[in-house]
């Protein structure tokens, strides 16, 4: 039995019918690339190695790489690698189609990852992972409730988000002390709000969410920002929760031209 190796966050997927219902979330045909993130035992390969030829695994643990290597066999392509490092270009075949990208996530890294994959959508079709649940609750939170935040603000400006269903812990080994939900990520054609200078947007939903009891007045005091509010007809009194993903993007906007204009 392989160990668990508490750095790499790791809980063991053990009931197949959980499994099964992750997999068939996605939807996968036989002609799809398919990319599962830490596969670890194999509790979901063994499902996807039936719905796809080809199927990649990312999994950073050696131990479990040779034990997949002995499993799958020729049926997959495994890479020892880091996925927060991982370029998902290498999988894209000749002729490009989206990725489905599908995994139990180590909740350790679920968070950075998914921003590290925003970064690579547009070889992307969907995701399908399992996450802490208050990850899921985060990433599908409306304006003006106590979850959104800065990670909702990120993603939702790129994905439509799903939470599909919960997994209690006993559905692991050994189990965690958190349930956890199966989310799908579906990009949008297009980013929601229009077109924004990337640098300038991460920025401004940083800084309005890192005093969440400020208001945007005093929480982007360094951008000067009553111009631009006021423009907007944004109420500076009012706390970065309070506002869409679209009035970050119109926001970051009216500040990158007041930036450039100084």
């Amino acid at each position: 039995m392989t160990r668990q190796r508490k750095r790499f966050g790791q809980h063991f997927l053990t009931d197949d019918e959980i499994a099964r219902r992750v997999v068939g979330a996605a939807s996968i045909s036989s002609q799809d690339t398919v990319v599962e993130i830490g596969p670890g035992r194999g509790a979901l390969t063994g499902h996807l190695v039936a719905c796809t030829r080809d199927l990649h695994l990312v999994e950073i643990d050696r131990e479990l790489v040779a034990r997949l290597k002995a499993r799958f066999g020729t049926s997959v392509q495994v890479y020892p690698e880091d996925v927060l490092r991982f370029d998902f270009n290498q999988v894209v075949s000749a002729e490009p189609q989206a990725l489905t990208l599908i995994g139990n996530l180590p909740y350790n890294i679920s968070t950075p990852l998914i921003i590290v994959l925003l970064g690579q959508l547009d070889i992307i079709g969907q995701m399908v992972f399992m996450l802490q649940r208050e990850v899921a609750v985060r990433l599908a939170a409306s304006p003006a409730t106590r979850d959104y935040g800065r990670l909702s603000v990120m993603v939702q400006r790129h994905c439509a988000i799903e939470r599909l269903f919960d997994v209690l812990p006993a559905a692991f080994a050994p189990p965690p002390k958190v349930h956890s939900t199966v989310v799908r990520l579906t990009p949008h054609a297009v980013p929601r709000g229009g077109p924004v200078e990337d640098t300038v947007f991460i920025n401004v939903v940083r800084d309005a969410f890192s005093m969440r009891r400020k208001t945007l007045r005093k929480a982007l005091k360094r951008y000067q920002p009553d111009a631009a509010l006021q423009r907007l007809g944004i109420d500076s009194g009012l706390r970065a929760e309070q506002l869409s993903v679209e009035q970050f993007v119109d926001l970051a906007n009216q500040l990158a031209t007041t930036v450039r204009d100084r």
